[in-house]
């Protein structure tokens, strides 16, 4: 099977720093790379920032918009001018696109994941290259993605991708940001997260007065990407040419090996998806038995309950000192747990005067999460 590659740009890459304008050169480049990976038989999907700062320049506008409205207005005029300019020269090599435009209510569902999943299984079958945003249009803030680059990784698992490409503007990953600090040093590979803490990485939010994201939030994509088995590379975006020497096995960027596929789509969908509602605070115990033993979580490991949520509703589990160590789907409201926390079981049935689920997460609706 043709392997399928996610490449995402951000708006400080798409655009020139001191007008706002979009920055043809480096989108041609970006296309003309594009349209190759297609005719060497890879499955391209384009995860694209840009629609709010190019809104902004239409409209006249000095600075991003803070208001809400505003955004989303301004955005609504930016995409329609981001998507023609990919088309003019994405036709000009004869390859056709697709726009797709998402918000986290579309993966929130399980039934809307399961069509975003058959939509780009089609669009990649019949050759087609989706360009995919946020739907900064109708997105609220509590069922925002936060950053495109978050976007990309869960788009990147959902596809079910070899190569998670991050175009931005530094070559690659330093220990500290280089525009403005000389010792920082070039990190080329990442094993695993644990080696960013040991090598004191760090991350800065964007410098440029267009973008949404940093290095922060890109790290924090890697984290999803990897996790789900997608190879993730950081590098420059101004070169996206880059990209097939990197497919070619030279060393640019920063790559962050992927971690094995071990959890199945319906947990990752669980842990890196769904906003938690609430938390829950369990004994030792009960952390022993679901982080060792594999175990489902009962209503007697639970010592404190935090926020108003229903059944079937995401929740994070926490040790008692607020560490996360896993997540899942509850069986029961906050309303009735807290009545039943710490109690065996075989008393639920007692105190809430029905019979419920015996357990508050079964171990097939819950995933750990890694620090």
């Amino acid at each position: 099977m043709p392997q399928t590659i996610v490449i995402k740009i951000g708006t400080s890459s798409l655009t020139q720093a001191e007008t706002g304008n979009l920055a043809l050169s480096t989108i041609a480049s970006l296309v003309e790379t594009v349209a190759s990976l297609r005719r060497q038989n890879y499955r391209v999907v384009l995860v694209s920032s840009g629609a709010v700062g190019v809104g902004c320049v239409r409209l006249g506008l000095t600075e991003r918009p803070r208001n809400i409205a505003m955004k989303q207005a301004v955005a609504a005029v930016g995409q329609g001018r981001l998507m023609r300019v990919y088309d003019d020269l994405f036709t000009t090599l004869q390859q056709a696109i697709a726009q797709v435009l998402l918000t986290r209510s579309d993966l929130v569902q399980r039934h809307s994941y399961v069509n975003v999943y058959n939509t780009f299984q089609q669009l990649l079958k019949l050759g087609v290259i989706p360009i995919v945003n946020e739907n900064d249009t109708v997105a609220i803030d509590e069922l925002k993605f936060g950053d495109n680059d978050n976007l990309s990784a869960l788009v990147a698992s959902l596809v079910e991708a070899d190569w998670l490409f991050l175009l931005t503007d530094v070559d690659r990953l330093y220990s500290a940001d280089p525009r403005t600090n000389p010792e920082a040093k070039p990190i080329i590979l990442v094993e695993n997260m644990e080696q960013l803490a040991a090598l004191q990485v760090q991350t800065g939010d964007s410098k440029s007065g267009w973008g949404t994201g940093g290095m922060v939030t890109k790290i924090e994509a890697a984290k999803i990407a990897t996790a789900s088995g997608v190879r993730t590379v950081i590098t420059q975006g101004r070169f996206p040419g880059n990209i097939e020497k990197i497919l070619k096995g030279e060393s640019i960027g920063t790559q962050f090996e992927p971690q094995p596929r071990s959890v199945s789509a319906w947990k990752h969908w669980i842990a890196n998806v769904l906003i938690p509602a609430g938390k829950l605070y369990l004994d030792a115990g009960a952390v022993k038995a679901i982080s060792e033993g594999g175990k489902s979580l009962l209503a007697a490991g639970i010592i404190d309950i935090d926020g108003e949520f229903q059944n079937d509703d995401a929740v994070q589990l926490c040790d008692r000192e607020g560490r996360e160590i896993a997540r899942g789907l509850v069986n029961y409201s906050s309303m009735e747990l807290r009545k039943i926390q710490g109690c065996h079981s075989d008393k639920i049935a007692e105190i809430l005067g029905y019979a419920g689920a015996e357990t508050v997460l079964h171990r097939d609706n819950l995933v750990m999460v890694s620090g």
